[in-house]
């Protein structure tokens, strides 16, 4: 996107690439709820006036580049799309043995950067990460 956003007395383009992790890497969720996190991610983004311009779910973690505007910090975007999507993962798709609130599906902290100009070469590593990760893993088959 070269167009600049705009609040009343700035003008911004503020991206960022984020990932972040579930605990102990969990793996086993992503398979049944791969589909339905990305929507949840983005509505979340929504609220604080952010937009997710790319994303992916690995099995183990997410990577997104969120535009986020500056009159919110980074770690308060990423703290609500963390700490809201566990509750409604914990509610809609968790155990109802017991009133669970998410406290415990995200790993705490996470990984942000800048994406400045180098956005195009962003994207591209979101979107062939899965791949590389594969490649990867055959290559580590035959040690």
């Amino acid at each position: 996107m070269d167009e600049l956003e705009s609040l009343n007395h700035s003008r911004w383009e503020c991206k960022y690439h984020v990932v972040f992790i579930p605990k102990c890497r969990r793996k086993t969720l992503y398979v049944q709820l791969r589909q339905y996190l990305g929507e949840v991610f983005r509505r979340l983004a929504e609220q604080k006036e952010s937009r997710i311009e790319e994303g992916h779910l690995m099995p183990d973690h997410v990577h997104m580049m969120i535009s986020i505007p500056p009159k919110y910090a980074v770690s308060q975007v990423v703290g609500f799309i963390k700490g809201k999507s566990a509750i409604h993962l914990a509610r809609n798709y968790g155990e109802h043995r017991r009133n669970f609130v998410g406290q415990s599906f995200w790993a705490r902290g996470y990984f942000v950067s800048t994406v400045g100009r180098d956005e195009e070469v962003i994207r591209n590593y979101i979107r062939n990460q899965e791949r590389e990760d594969q490649r990867l893993e055959q290559m580590n088959l035959w040690r």
